[in-house]
């Protein structure tokens, strides 16, 4: 078959064409005028709508179509690109002109992906990325692998860069010296924390607790019958003694905050803070109410020494629960304990005494180690003979390689290792031997680095199918966000992992995994802008009740939620349609959803059809608002950005902040008159057209995302018109309005998936995969499983080309 016919067809099936009546031949002249007349129509909208504003001339967006023609679509395809994304949100033309008829604008969509995808079938490009690094969520999880040791990498690498929202992306991930040194100096110190440390010195850990938690609640792992507080996981070097040091909160005067003359419930016997090791008390200290930040010791107590085992221990330190029931103050009680640190001296507030820090000192005199799971992870043989010495190094060191540097090992990787285990091991010292060489195999670039090699043989510039070991990683990091487990790894090294029917089962072995939940905490949690909810603080005189256990549940809502879509292979579009979300007790009693109770985040039904998908989560209607009051701005955008992948242009400088208070009588607007006030400035209105209705329709719902009806006690008004002209009278209609732009909410979840999956960013020769990747998920009703499959199979996972000028597709405006 030609290649002319195969585009006629190819049109023919994307267009008018019916194919529901094989068996009655179509003429070919009758094929011909289709495809000339859907060629036409598609040129049309190009020449009489976009060519107004995108000329030589106007050049707006700095893009001129002033030579585009559909028909040679292929010798430009980052604009045709562009122009496909735009057409497809809905987006062009813009508000203000007169729009071609829906059927006209989707004929050219058509009729650009089609021409695009034709040749891409012929000429595929698998692009190309350079080698990964391990980030600090990969890093933690590839000791906790290998080690067994749960640590925080913050403690040893600096914060990773982002690029296309992801904290993964190969060319962001920039070398440093200080980067380097956290990794040499997480190698030295992980190393001895696994096997334990007999010569270990005395150093201090501190474990903060942000003045946004509310400590009025019992915290999971401290002794029951506590409040507040934290409990952690420490892990101690070596047998010995430790100290322990409690930091509290203070007020701005500089007294003990929650027992100062207004805390009558201390005068009887004074408040005490408990230290536990593994639920056992180890000092149990009244708090001096009246200590200040001027005293020798400031708001600060400590313990004497005390003997812990090394290994990881749960360490508690939390309140002696002194109150029980309601509490009557003169002011209602709020949910956040420590909504103000100004109150010393003021009575009518029931306030506690808070833990700022909790810090562990030690080990001194140390007298050894115990055993512990990192060591039985480590030490799978012992010498028992002074020849059995060196086999047994070698079979530990080898093991631990192989599964550090995720493939199989080869002499010039064992050797050096084995070099700096005789070195340590030069008093005899079998430990201190595996301990030099564990050292080593966390320093080396084989375990911080993704290495892709070529094959022998492969041309410079030449694209090439990744080493299957090299796919069991890609696989396995997208997947679960941590290296390939034993299964993968042994059909990697039988070079069984590449066939189709093996991939797929892996894929979904994988998926149904609980180590898959990695697709929500890293793919999901970052695509849906999560991380942006830890600097979200509302204004804690409108919002008290607004705390940081309430913003954790309100995160984890959302991971669970998307988690619960990939394991039980549900719709992409239960995102927006889900009638059910996960709650504790705190996170249902703030969306006044009843009969929910503690703090186990459980599935829960909507009661009403008020709150619908993630539109309605309080993670992402907190982190589009400002601190006092909503955002239809950033709410409008992130809807745009994130879900249809067609971010509005940056606003222009020196824009003016929305005013307030009306200027005559002084009432405060609310914020759909505060916008409408704005937007009367022609420099803004054109923008604030297509942000603004999305953002408003959510209005409904207040900066921390409880329902409300008032806004400064102006009725909610909720309505507008979308850019396309759809009208909108709240969340359900933006919902089914955005389902009707279900090509173009598919294609942004994968063109986010793939630059997750690949460690680069999606650019315009990526698109045609994306579409394929679509239309096959759309053939099984747009399940979970299909896009990760699809991701999974496509060539730009699966191969590796030469390096070429990048583009990203928002670079034309």
């Amino acid at each position: 078959m030609n290649n002319r016919l195969l585009l006629i067809l190819s049109t023919s099936f994307f267009g008018s064409l019916s194919l529901t009546h094989p068996a009655l031949p179509i003429p070919l002249s009758t094929t011909l005028n289709e495809s000339t007349q859907t060629l036409q129509s598609a040129q049309l909208v190009i020449n009489e709508t976009c060519r107004l504003c995108h000329n030589d001339v106007t050049l707006l967006g700095n893009l001129s179509l002033e030579s585009f023609q559909v028909q040679n679509a292929v010798d430009n395809p980052r604009v045709a690109e562009k122009i496909i994304r735009k057409v497809r949100a809905g987006m062009m033309p813009p508000p203000e002109m007169t729009r071609p008829s829906e059927e006209s604008l989707t004929t050219l969509a058509i009729e650009l992906e089609s021409r695009l995808d034709e040749i891409a079938t012929r000429t595929p490009i698998p692009g190309w990325r350079s080698f990964q690094r391990l980030n600090r969520a990969e890093y933690a999880s590839s000791i906790r692998d290998l080690l067994g040791l749960d640590i925080r990498p913050g403690d040893y690498l600096p914060p990773d860069t982002k690029s296309a929202n992801f904290d993964n992306i190969a060319d962001a991930q920039l070398l440093s010296t200080t980067l380097m040194e956290g990794y040499l100096r997480g190698a030295s110190e992980l190393s001895r924390l696994a096997i334990g440390d007999r010569t270990a010195t005395p150093r201090e850990t501190t474990y903060q607790v942000t003045r946004w938690n509310s400590q009025t609640e019992h915290v999971q792992g401290a002794p029951h019958g506590t409040r507040g507080g934290i409990s952690i996981l420490h892990h101690f070097p070596a047998d010995g003694h430790y100290r322990f040091r409690v930091s509290f909160h203070h007020e701005t005067t500089g007294a003990l905050h929650g027992s100062g003359p207004a805390a009558l419930h201390t005068l009887d016997q004074p408040e005490q803070i408990e230290i536990s090791v593994n639920g056992e008390p180890v000092a149990l200290m009244d708090i001096d109410r009246w200590m200040h930040v001027s005293d020798p010791d400031g708001v600060n107590m400590q313990t004497n020494l005390f003997f812990v085992r090394s290994g990881p221990q749960r360490v508690s330190a939390a309140f002696i629960r002194r109150l029980e029931g309601p509490v009557q103050d003169i002011i209602s009680p709020h949910d956040w304990s420590i909504a103000s640190t100004s109150i010393a001296d003021s009575y009518g507030f029931t306030t506690l005494p808070h833990l700022r820090d909790l810090a562990i000192t030690g080990p001194f005199a140390p007298t050894g180690v115990s055993e512990m799971p990192s060591r039985q992870k480590i030490f799978t043989c012992r010498p028992s003979a002074a020849d059995e010495t060196l086999p047994c190094a070698e079979q530990i060191i080898h093991r631990l390689a192989r599964q550090a540097y995720r493939r199989p090992l080869i002499s010039q990787d064992l050797d050096p290792l084995m070099l700096l285990y005789e070195f340590g091991n030069k008093n005899s010292d079998f430990e201190s031997g595996i301990r030099t060489a564990l050292e080593g195999i966390l320093a080396s670039p084989h375990f911080v680095f993704r290495l892709e090699e070529p094959p022998r043989g492969t041309t410079p510039g030449e694209p090439f199918r990744i080493h299957e070991t090299d796919l069991a990683s890609r696989l396995s990091f997208f997947l679960w966000g941590s290296p390939p487990d034993e299964e993968l790894t042994k059909l990697a090294e039988a070079d069984m992992l590449s066939n189709p029917k093996i991939l797929k089962e892996q894929v979904s072995r994988m998926l149904v995994d609980s180590r898959s939940n990695a697709i929500a905490t890293r793919f999901a949690s970052q695509w849906l802008r999560l991380p942006d909810l830890d600097k979200m603080h509302p204004n804690v005189r409108t919002y008290p009740d607004f705390h940081e256990q309430l913003k954790k549940s309100m995160r984890r809502e959302t991971e669970l939620f998307f988690a619960s879509l990939v394991q039980e292979n549900r719709s992409v579009l239960e995102l927006l349609t889900a009638d059910y979300t996960f709650l504790d007790e705190r996170l249902a009693a703030h969306y006044n959803i009843p009969n929910v109770f503690g703090n186990e985040m459980r599935r829960v039904s909507y009661p009403d059809d008020r709150r619908r998908g993630i539109l309605a989560h309080g993670s992402i209607l907190t982190l589009t608002s400002h601190a006092s009051r909503t955002s239809p701005v950033l709410r409008g955008k992130w809807i745009l950005e994130v879900l249809l992948g067609s971010p509005p242009p940056p606003p222009p400088p020196n824009v003016p902040e929305l005013e307030e208070i009306e200027e005559n009588g002084g009432r405060l607007l609310s914020v759909r008159e505060q916008m409408e006030k704005h937007r009367s400035d022609p420099a803004c209105n054109s923008c604030h057209k297509l942000i603004d209705p999305p953002g408003l329709a959510l209005e409904h719902f207040d900066v921390t995302g409880a329902w409300r009806i008032r806004d400064n006690g102006i009725l909610i008004d909720p309505s507008g018109e979308l850019y396309d002209g759809t009208p909108l009278y709240g969340a359900r209609d933006l919902t089914s309005a955005l389902l009707k732009r279900e090509t173009a909410l598919i294609r942004s979840f994968i063109e986010n998936l793939m630059a997750y999956a690949l460690g680069r960013r999606v650019a315009y020769y990526d698109m045609p995969a994306i579409r394929t990747i679509e239309r096959d998920a759309a053939q099984h009703e747009n399940r979970m499983s299909y896009f990760f499959l699809g991701v999974v199979n496509t060539l730009a996972f699966q191969m590796k080309g030469p390096i070429m000028e990048y583009t990203d597709l928002d670079d034309i405006e």
